[in-house]
């Protein structure tokens, strides 16, 4: 909150406004010119609180690394950089589709390779040592076994997170407070699985999150871009990975995953039938153009945020 008065301004000045796609909803013209790149106010909030946090639990509690705590970090800050060069060159070098989709492909690929050999150098999963190519079915005691097999479904997870949450941030406050709520619910797991390093950092995007949405909520005053919107996938992705959730994911996050299948559905059906499904895709804008507010769309998308982290945090807490 007090980083916001001083970065919006900034923005502004240096001429970072969003350019509203020809194709979106014709509502959202009168946003174009909105700074954005904001998601590197969060970012840097992020960073502030969970590395001294980090380091106090350290000193108290010599038992504890932060590996954990910077794996995470990693990924975030790696995807949020690969956003901020994307909003880059839509914004400063005026191509309106950022980075192309082969390139983005590439980077984010390339991330996960990083992260899947951090992950086999350290081999320090949920602060305990577990093969980190075990993954566990929610809400059973069954564990499976992938070896190699883990490297393709990290990399799917990291790109899938991402690309995510980049398309649910089409309305005022939907990406950020859907986000805020699967990363409260990775707080609460990570005190459950007793690993502060999880708890810090999710609570730390947790509030940064929350300070983001005085600004962001409609009528938004800063738009995150994809600074902010990759990097919260990528967070996200990474809890999954470090808590051993990683198909407990598309439930706490499974209003992106929503988004992201209207999307598919979408395409899909055009493409096969000459047909569309929604009157727009992803999903938000269907219910916008069918006559509700973009207030009551990003509410309802919050409560069903709220109901699907709830039933991610019973099948790891209560039924394992």
């Amino acid at each position: 909150m007090v980083l916001g008065p001083f970065a919006i301004p900034i923005l502004r000045r240096l001429k970072f406004g969003q350019a509203i796609r020809d194709e979106g909803p014709e509502a959202h013209r009168k946003k174009s010119g909105t700074p954005t790149m904001g998601g590197a106010i969060f970012l840097t909030a992020t960073v502030l609180t969970a590395i001294p946090l980090g380091s106090i639990l350290l000193a108290e509690k010599r038992n504890i690394g932060l590996s954990d705590l910077f794996f995470l970090l990693f990924a975030t800050l790696g995807y949020g950089i690969l956003g901020f060069l994307d909003d880059y060159i839509k914004v400063v070098m005026k191509r309106n589709l950022g980075l192309t989709a082969k390139q983005k492909l590439l980077g984010q690929l390339f991330i996960g390779l990083v992260l899947f050999w951090v992950l086999w150098e350290v081999r320090v999963i949920g602060g305990t040592y577990k093969a980190i190519s075990t993954i566990g079915v929610p809400g059973t005691d069954i564990h499976i076994a992938l070896n190699w097999m883990y490297l393709p479904l990290l990399v799917v997870i990291m790109i899938a997170a991402s690309n995510a949450v980049n398309l649910t941030d089409g309305l005022d406050g939907l990406a950020a407070g859907t986000a805020a709520i699967a990363y409260g619910a990775y707080a609460v797991i990570g005190m459950v699985q007793s690993n502060p390093n999880v708890v810090i950092f999710s609570v730390a995007v947790v509030g940064a999150l929350l300070a983001f949405l005085v600004f962001n909520a409609h009528p938004a005053k800063v738009f995150m871009g994809d600074t902010g919107s990759l990097a919260l996938g990528g967070g996200l992705a990474a809890l999954a990975v470090i808590t051993k959730t990683e198909l407990l994911l598309p439930i706490i996050g499974g209003v992106f995953v929503i988004e992201t299948l209207s999307v598919i559905t979408q395409v899909g059906s055009v493409k096969l039938r000459g047909k569309r499904i929604f009157r727009m895709s992803p999903i938000h804008h269907h219910f916008e153009l069918v006559g509700w507010s973009e207030w009551r769309v990003v509410t309802t998308f919050w409560m069903a945020g709220f109901l699907l982290a709830g039933l991610g945090i019973f099948l790891e807490v209560f039924l394992q």
